[in-house]
């Protein structure tokens, strides 16, 4: 149950901002990126040798595809995930007298199709960079960044992506609001990007450049 903890904890601390109904406007957006980011950099930090520091479907299944963890693993991340998600959400709607927390959703003028691309972007970029910073074992001292690393990219995303789809990349994070208002619009489109985007960064980090004799580059210039 280590894992179902450290996923509590990321969502808890890293959920969006809970609003009165508010706009998303860019200081809220700068905001949400800065806690995202700080806030999975100790999440994957304080969870990397219990579990793995998984806390996103897309990047467990994108771990799963490439040949990291097995599928009955994933399926226990899977659960963890997505529980944690929806009880931190119910927690802060609680705990803050019932604000609205706000659900994932598309920019005006972007459509699904768009959202979708968009989406799978992101995500191909966070679990590539989960790969080349945690899972590849020629990774060597870079190691020792990854949380940090994959907290940056992460709130990156959410800078570059946001004001278009959302940022999500995660579909716990986006699973956890829509269960805790009640409202589902739209919310494959964050089962759908994510879970594409973090598959191929799998199946291409994975069967490319894990299961190859390539020498890294050296470092002496």
């Amino acid at each position: 149950m280590a894992f179902c903890f450290i996923a509590f904890l990321f969502f808890f601390f890293g959920a969006d901002k809970l609003t009165t109904d508010a706009a998303l406007d860019p200081d809220g957006l700068v905001a949400i990126a800065v806690c995202h980011g700080f806030a999975l950099f100790v999440a994957v930090a304080i969870g990397a040798n219990i579990s793995g520091g998984h806390v996103n479907p897309a990047v467990t299944f994108g771990l799963a595809l490439g040949g990291q963890i097995t599928i009955l693993t994933g399926i226990f991340y899977w659960i963890a995930q997505l529980l944690g998600s929806i009880v931190a959400c119910f927690l802060l709607k609680a705990v803050t007298g019932g604000l609205t927390v706000p659900i994932h959703g598309l920019g005006a003028g972007v459509g699904a199709i768009q959202g979708v691309v968009m989406e799978i972007i992101i995500t191909f970029a966070l679990v590539y960079t989960v790969y080349a910073t945690a899972a590849d074992p020629k990774k060597g001292s870079l190691g020792t960044i990854a949380p940090i690393a994959i907290g940056f990219i992460v709130g990156a995303n959410i800078l570059a992506a946001g004001p278009f789809s959302g940022g999500s990349m995660n579909p716990a994070r986006s699973f956890g609001p829509a269960v805790a208002s009640g409202d589902f619009n739209g919310i494959w489109i964050y089962w759908v990007g994510p879970l594409i985007g973090g598959g191929l960064a799998g199946l291409i980090y994975g069967n490319v450049f894990m299961n190859s004799d390539h020498a890294p580059l050296s470092n002496d210039f």
